[in-house]
């Protein structure tokens, strides 16, 4: 029955005109925007929740998740023809997919990364319809001391895969987060906390303005430093492939990568790009031709790009179910809903059963128009690649302002996404990630809350903490996460350094 409302739901997106037209125009900017190199789809997510404030719900949140999906498949573009990822997630892209272009099968590259992403996403879709109910029965399961944990450990994990030179700026990154997230009254006593009597402060810090100042702002200034433009690669090759034959060959790859890049996606603010590597790396370890890869793969291309696609699908079932973000871009997404009165977590499919078929359903439609819009206009697109970035970058910052003053007409949270700019600036200077900091501040109220009522339940007892089972388990992973850092195994795997 569950099924037969998924395809009936999507069957009625693709014939609802007033519902499709936005998701193929909120595609298509997602494509753009992965495009362009500097742009995440985490910044295009944020700038389109501020715009959409005031649609109806249903078709905000078919956008956003048309915009999550189209950047992370557009990031490609400028990876294989530049060797420039649009995106961090395309980073991987550019082993395979930049030689491909430069030995005149720059064609065979775009086609192959567009059909993989597709296929990438539907495994995706596949995965929110089966494993996200699942999931949040297990999540009812959870009680605060469990929450309390979760959060830590999506802090920890976040920290040390997104800094592996040096893991402990990861945790310093997060653990910031966590604390700047404390500002304001707190949930239990309503007691002021490090608002210094400034009134504007009393609700908290706005999450999309720090998700904007940490992501956009040193973007545009890191892009307004560069002295060189790169040259945009604008003619094709002339070569044609066959897509059957060319799944048919990589099927182990693409089910591998597939299913464990979405395995990734679930973990808390771990994100595509890694989600990516790890593909990239399983599928060369499995290959026949290991030697190939880094020279012109379409296997390792193959790896990447269905890898970070599949990889959106698994972070979005954890937002579903425990309101608890699996990547940058799914963070923005979880404020969405709840600025649209959508209340994800354990309770969502006892509260709204058909929610989670609803988001697989504009997942399904949203990656049918990506696929299309990606064979038929790529290289239009390109064009926008030759617009000086002195011109462009003003103009991406004057989107950040109004993305960020729409959400409730405040000019302070102009103010704070300007602080937050600096401050994310300063993070990447200093080689300090941004995301395990903005999954600390998107964790921060949950984290807190649950460990004061926790206490409150025990009179002050920390026991439950480290005896409850589930409350163990994490326990014992955010103490393994942290202690494999630095211990030295006997067998050291090999580390990609981009």
């Amino acid at each position: 029955m569950n099924l037969l409302y998924y395809f009936t739901t999507v069957g009625e997106m693709f014939l609802d005109p007033i519902l499709l037209l936005p998701m193929l125009l909120a595609t298509f900017l997602g494509i753009v925007v992965g495009m362009l190199p500097g742009l995440t789809a985490t910044m295009g997510v944020a700038l389109l929740t501020g715009l959409t404030f005031g649609f109806p719900t249903s078709t905000a949140i078919a956008m956003l998740i048309c915009v999550y999906i189209g950047a992370i498949y557009g990031g490609s573009r400028t990876a294989i023809l530049l060797n420039i990822p649009g995106t961090p997630a395309n980073a991987a892209t550019t082993l395979d997919g930049f030689p491909l272009a430069r030995s005149g099968q720059a064609a065979e590259a775009l086609t192959v990364a567009t059909v993989m992403s597709g296929i990438g996403s539907i495994i995706g879709a596949i995965c929110i319809v089966t494993l996200a109910p699942l999931l949040g029965q297990m999540a009812l399961e959870f009680g605060s001391w469990e929450f309390s944990w979760l959060a830590i450990f999506g802090v920890t994990i976040c920290g040390t895969l997104t800094a592996p030179k040096d893991p402990l700026k990861g945790w310093i990154a997060g653990f910031l987060g966590l604390l700047i997230s404390q500002v304001g009254l707190d949930a239990i006593m309503a007691f002021p906390r490090y608002t210094f009597g400034n009134v504007e402060l009393y609700g908290g810090i706005a999450l999309l303005p720090v998700l904007v100042g940490v992501y956009g702002v040193p973007e545009i200034l890191t892009s307004l430093q560069r002295t060189e433009a790169p040259q945009v690669i604008l003619e094709y090759g002339k070569k044609t492939i066959s897509y059957i034959a060319t799944i048919g060959k990589n099927l182990v790859n693409i089910i591998r990568s597939g299913l464990v890049s979405v395995l990734v996606g679930v973990i808390p603010g771990v994100g595509e790009d890694v989600a990516a590597w790890i593909s990239y790396d399983l599928a060369r370890r499995g290959s026949k031709e290991p030697e190939k890869f880094g020279q012109g793969s379409l296997e390792g291309l193959t790896a990447a790009e269905c890898g970070n696609n599949a990889c959106v699908g698994g972070a979005i079932i954890p937002v579903l179910t425990l309101a608890v973000p699996g990547s940058a871009p799914a963070a923005v997404l979880l404020a969405a809903l709840w600025l649209h009165g959508v209340r994800p977590g354990p309770l969502l499919p006892i509260e709204n059963p058909t929610f989670i078929y609803e988001v697989a359903a504009m997942f399904t439609v949203g990656t049918v128009l990506m696929v299309v819009l990606g064979l038929l206009i790529t290289r239009p697109l390109l064009k926008i690649l030759l617009i000086p970035t002195p011109i462009l970058m003003p103009i991406v910052f004057s989107l950040c302002v109004v993305g960020t003053y729409a959400i409730s007409g405040r000019l302070f949270d102009v103010w704070v996404m300007f602080l937050f700019g600096v401050v994310g600036y300063f993070l990447r200077l200093g080689e300090f990630p941004a995301a395990p900091f903005v999954l600390g501040f998107i964790l921060g109220p949950m984290a807190d809350a649950n460990i004061r009522r926790s206490l409150i339940l025990t009179d002050g007892s920390i026991g439950p903490f480290f005896t409850r089972p589930i409350s163990l388990v994490l326990f014992l992973a955010t103490v393994l996460v942290m202690a494999s850092r630095y211990i030295k195994l006997p067998r050291g795997g090999k580390k990609h350094e981009q």
